[in-house]
Formats: structure tokens, sequence, C-alpha cells
């Protein structure tokens, strides 16, 4: 009985957070209007470099005048600071120094210009991106409207105009730069020809672009053997490197901005990095609505859909999986299922704030397929993944006693060379264990 109660107090709780009011109360901010599709610029924050060039061609596709914004430095930095407080979440002052950097550009016309979000509707900071950026762009530019691109009812007036084809091809975006993204990093570290992987990323991409303009984009098998092919094409010197993989809060994660160049400060230092698939993160928030289901009895009109949306992009996944293994020449991103399993071993799948229990099964995962060196990357003060991520460190070494882990903090007062410096010392005892 104590038992069942715990479980309903938990659950009440978790809805008390998630249901936290995050639209702005005033009511008084712009709204994008289908109208304005045809005369506005969406600017969009450069969040993921390795698959923004198909998803913003998918919104293209649609009619949108896309741009990503690639605005870096202390100026962004402190064009956040102005409207954010360095105690909030990291990504949004990132995320609005790039708005109002690009704003104050000269570059766009700010009466036609809007600006994109994307949100999952989680119970962290996150999920008040919206009000901070509305917040910032009244001060400064109180005409540009903000779109928010959810599926869990934060914003449903948004302007953005969804339906099932263009969510389908969105997806197939994912799994296409999910694919390149990982045949990248497994190549370049290896290249004899310094650029090959970077002039064959350029033409992956652009023959995927012609494939969606011609409406063969949904051919997964055969752009999927395209992808391995073409990147398995560069020539390649294989030696013994250090692997890193990356984990962490979504945004620093994947974002340049927000990780200080990770990935290429890996490369730089003869490393290999490792990244999980973005889309392990969709089946995550996917599958957290059916663990509501499971362990709170948390029933919705949209849990059918989240189930019919799980099970068709994870029989998507593990083709890609099985390809990928029947090439050869890859290791394989991981099956969405078995991360599952490594949580299970680590953490409750109930634990979902933030990225919550996807943290420490990547961990896992990363350290059972042979990547036993690990970046733990977090804003500073982001409470789900100092939990969940660090907190979760001990537990995973005690499972894997070689796996050598180091979490990093990112926020607006750290130094790269302060961050940089803790990898290097992370390195230093991988090499050694290389050596060994």
């Amino acid at each position: 009985m104590t038992h069942h109660h715990d479980k309903a107090a938990y659950h009440v709780r978790d809805k008390a957070i998630e249901n936290t009011p995050v639209v702005d109360l005033t009511d008084d901010y712009p709204r994008f209007t289908p109208a304005m599709k045809e005369t506005y610029t969406i600017l969009v924050p450069d969040m993921l470099p390795w698959h923004f060039d198909l998803l913003t061609e998918v919104m293209r596709e649609e009619g949108y005048t896309v741009e990503v914004l690639h605005g870096e430095g202390r100026k962004v930095i402190d064009e956040g600071l102005k409207h954010v407080h360095n105690d909030t979440c990291y990504p949004a002052l990132c995320v609005i120094g790039q708005y109002l950097d690009a704003l104050k550009s000269g570059k766009y016309d700010v009466n036609k210009t809007a600006v994109l979000i994307t949100q999952t509707g989680g119970g962290c900071r996150a999920s008040n991106y919206l009000p901070l950026i509305r917040k910032a762009l009244k001060a400064e530019f109180p005409q540009v409207p903000v779109l928010s691109l959810n599926f869990s009812g934060l914003e449903k007036d948004s302007g953005l105009q969804l339906n099932l084809q263009f969510i389908r091809k969105l997806g197939y975006s994912i799994f296409y730069g999910d694919l390149i993204m990982s045949c990248h990093n497994q190549t370049k570290p290896y290249e004899v020809h310094a650029g090959d992987s970077a002039r064959v990323r350029a033409e992956v991409v652009e023959t995927l672009k012609r494939a969606l303009r011609a409406g063969d984009f949904k051919r997964l098998k055969k752009y999927t053997a395209y992808i391995l092919d073409a990147f398995a094409a560069v020539e390649v010197q294989r030696s013994p490197k250090v692997k890193v993989g990356i984990v962490g809060e979504i945004y620093v994660k994947y974002s340049p901005l927000g990780n200080s160049h990770l990935e290429d400060f890996l490369l730089s230092e003869d490393c290999e990095p490792v990244v999980p698939a973005l889309m392990d993160f969709i089946l995550y928030c996917v599958v957290n609505n059916l663990n509501d289901v499971r362990y709170y009895g948390h029933r919705t009109r949209m849990t059918p859909l989240f189930r019919f949306a799980y099970g068709w992009l994870y029989r998507k996944q593990k083709k890609i999986v099985a390809w990928t293994k029947a090439h050869g020449r890859y290791e394989p991103q991981h099956d969405f299922e078995h991360l599952r399993t490594c949580a299970d071993k680590v953490i409750n799948q109930g634990v979902k704030m933030g990225e919550g229990w996807l943290i420490p099964a990547e961990m896992a995962a990363l350290a059972e397929t042979g990547t036993e060196n690990i970046v733990c990357a977090q804003p500073f003060g982001c409470l789900p993944n100092h939990i969940a991520g660090k907190g979760a460190v001990r537990s995973v070494k005690a499972l894997y006693p070689h796996v050598n882990i180091v979490p990093v903090d990112y926020d607006p007062s750290a130094t790269r060379v302060n961050q940089e410096n803790r990898i290097k010392l992370m390195l230093a005892t991988a090499r050694e264990m290389l050596a060994q």
C-alpha cells in the first residue's frame, strides 16, 4: 500500500512540474500566422549541425524560408546575458544570444522575420524557453514572432502547418543525419587525404536534397546503402585511436556554440568522436509517454499515437542498424531497445526529467561497444543532468570498471581552455590505457 501511495505521489509531483505554465500570460506577443509563410524568414539556432542541412530543406520544400544561424563568440553570449540570468539554462542563453545577434546584424528585415525553437515539453527549465525568448524579443524586437515546434501541447498557435507527410520527412532527415554523422566520425580521423570526409559529407547532403525534391527521399534502404558506400570509398589508414563518446544535455551535446566545438577539439587531439544518434533522443521522448502509462497509469488520448510513432520509428531504426552491420565497414549506432536494457542496469526509466535515464543508458552502451572514454556535457546548474549524468557515473563505473568518464560544465563563465584541459586529463589516461 505504501509503495502504491509513493507512486501516486511521484506522479502528482511529476505532472505538477510538467504542467507548470510556460506560456506568456500577458498574451500580447505577435503570432506567426499561415499567411506569413510566403514573406517571412525563419531563423533557427545552430543546435544540430549534422541534421539541419536536411531538416531545413524539408521546411523549404513545405514553402518556408529558413536560415540556420552560425553566430559565435563572446558577443553572442553577451547578447544572451542581457536578457537571461546566468543561472538560467545555458542553452537558452546561447539560443537567445544567437537570435539577437542575427536580428541586430542588419542582414534581416526584422518586420518580416520570425524565430523557431523546438521543445519537448519536459519538466526542466527548457520548457520555459518560450517566455524567455518572448521576453527578450519584446525588449528589443517586439514585432518578431516565435514559432514552437513541439508535440506536447506547449504552443497551440505557432503557425507551423504540420501534416503527416511533413513529419515523416523530418523523421527520415534525422535518420540520414545520424548516419552521416556516424560514418563521418568513423572516417575522418583515419582519412589519408585531408578533407575527403568533409567533401563526401557535402556530396551526400546535396544528393539527399535532390532526392527530397524528386520525391525519392523515403527510400530508406537505398539511401542508407548510398551513405555507407560513399564514406567507405574514402581512402583510410586504420590505426589505434582513442574513441571518445559524447553524452549529456541535448543542446550542448550537439551544438558547436554550446559545447565549444567539442567534436572538432577531439578530432584535433587525434581522437575518434562517438556521438549517439539524435533519433535515440526522439525515441526517448516518445517512449516516456508510454512509460507514463506503465509506471503511473497515466493514459491520454495521445497515448495510441505515441505508441504508433514509437513502433514506426523503432522499426526504421532496427533496419538501419541491421543494414550497417551487414555492410561491415562501420560500427552501427545503438539499438534503442538495447539502450533501454542498459538504462535498467543503472536507473529506473521513470527518471525522465531532462535527458534523464538516456544519459546513463548511452554511457553504458558506449562502454559495451568499446568506447570507454566519455565526456558528459552538461550546462552548469542543469539539475536533471547532474543527477542522471554526473550522479550516475559511479554506478556506471561499478558495471564497467575501465570506463573513463569526465563531466564537463558549459556556462557563460566557463573558459574553453579550462574545459579542454579537463578533457585533456581524461585523454592522457585514455592514451595510457590504449598503449597497454
